[in-house]
């Protein structure tokens, strides 16, 4: 099948090459014409695990390039889009200005059959408005939503844990003819992971533009929740890590991503549920996502608390001390740098007076472009050299085993704050480490 990928950013690059591994033949469109030169280079723009390897596997088979000219669309069957939809400055709300233009440079290029399918995460309403100007045209809107971990996403679109089709229905929720038709289409784009078993979602347009945005807002809220316990447990004493353990065990809670720590950051969790906020606010129901408001707080409030750790463990005040920080990047296996927790607390130690060195196995160049008043390491050792605190904040493998001799031998004094609740506080503390923790003892 002819397929086209508008928006080759993180999300349309893995797009772009899954789809041609699965024999796909695919043309990624973008307007950055630097991306689209490492792309049909066969470089990966930004660090996911996998891609290279996938982008080197298609390259010789002819079945994917890349190009600025949206005029390369014509002629495929199914247009997928996959454009940004960030929060807006200033507000809650989603920009949609990135859809709104892919959606009108492709539009003049369909043609009659052919299936535009939106992988964007877009306020409910916007698959309606995109779908009316369709009319007349012959082609058809599908929205099929991505559910993508950075990290894994590779995994996660050549073996997804499920698909979704928003289809055009009757009055009665019944698919029209179009539907039926769009619907057969991707079908055989998803031929090999349906044929995995792959569980299919076939729903309306408002559904499945909720389903991502509903499962951010859920996993967000989970996450949170053992955070709010974590605050609890500090003022009691209690360990937030065995109390979590104790809940998991409830197969109605699930012990998955019940971990306390700096909380959660990256380019779909905060800015997702913000706009989730703002448009419940727009269809008059705004009461009905207000929990979300104190979800976003309880995160925030932790990269606060995390510099309050550093300062106790740095007796009082980290003014003109030296901060290692361990991560830059928002989640390990990521170079992505989005509202990242790490450097969040990263900017406001320095602000408050500490010097603050910043080390990350990925994510340093971007960090660099983004706070250039940091300073900047290759390595933990690096970083840590002479420092009066170390404050874990992203939890790579490398970070998780670092052996707490070999990094006392390097730091002025041996103090350390675990963000991420992975480290052993027994083996830390008999090497003569201070060590803290959010929510623990």
């Amino acid at each position: 099948m002819r397929i086209s990928v508008i928006g080759c950013g993180y999300l349309g690059a893995v797009h772009a090459a899954s789809m041609a591994s699965l024999g796909h033949d695919v043309v990624g469109i973008d307007v950055d014409a630097g991306k689209v030169a490492r792309l049909a280079a066969s470089t990966a723009p930004f660090y996911e695990p996998g891609l290279p390897e996938l982008l080197a596997e298609v390259s010789g088979t002819g079945r994917l390039t890349f190009t600025t000219d949206m005029a390369q669309a014509a002629g495929a069957q199914v247009h997928f889009l996959c454009v940004g939809t960030p929060q807006k400055h200033g507000e809650f709300r989603a920009d949609l200005s990135y859809v709104e233009s892919a959606f009108e440079a492709l539009r003049p290029h369909l043609a009659p059959g052919d299936v535009v399918a939106g992988k964007s995460t877009v306020p409910v309403g916007t698959a309606e408005d995109l779908a009316a100007r369709l009319t007349g045209s012959g082609a058809v809107l599908v929205w099929n939503p991505e559910f993508l971990r950075e990290g894994f996403a590779v995994q996660d679109t050549l073996h997804p844990d499920r698909l979704v089709y928003g289809l055009p229905t009757d009055d009665e929720g019944v698919p029209t003819p179009e539907g039926d038709a769009a619907r057969a289409l991707l079908d055989e784009v998803y031929a090999t992971p349906l044929g995995e078993g792959t569980p299919l979602v076939v729903t309306d347009y408002a559904t499945s533009q909720l389903v991502k945005v509903a499962a951010n807002s859920f996993l967000a809220t989970k996450i949170s929740f053992i955070n709010a316990m974590a605050e609890l447990c500090e003022a009691t004493g209690a360990d937030v890590t065995s109390l979590a353990d104790a809940i998991g065990y409830d197969a109605r809670i699930g012990r998955r991503f019940l971990n306390a720590g700096l909380g959660f950051g990256g380019g779909c969790l905060p800015k997702d549920i913000r706009a989730f906020m703002a448009r419940a606010g727009e269809l008059g129901v705004d009461q009905a996502l207000s929990f979300l408001r104190e979800v976003d707080a309880i995160n925030m409030r932790r990269r606060v608390r995390m510099v309050d750790l550093a300062r106790e463990v740095s007796a009082g005040s980290i003014v003109g001390k030296r901060v290692a920080v361990l991560g830059a990047a928002f989640k390990p296996n990521s170079d992505d740098i989005r509202d990242s927790p790490a450097l969040s607390v990263a900017a406001q130690m320095q602000l408050q007076g500490a010097h603050v060195t910043v080390t990350d196995p990925q994510a340093v160049e971007n960090a660099r472009v983004k706070w250039p008043d940091l300073k900047y390491a290759a390595s933990a050792l690096e970083a840590a050299q002479d420092a009066d605190v170390v404050v874990l904040a992203t939890e790579w493998d490398e970070y998780r085993d670092l052996v707490p001799d070999e990094l006392g031998e390097v730091v002025a004094h041996r103090a350390i704050v675990d963000g991420r609740n992975v480290l052993d506080p027994k083996a830390w503390r008999a090497a003569g480490w201070t060590y803290r923790a959010l929510g623990r003892p």
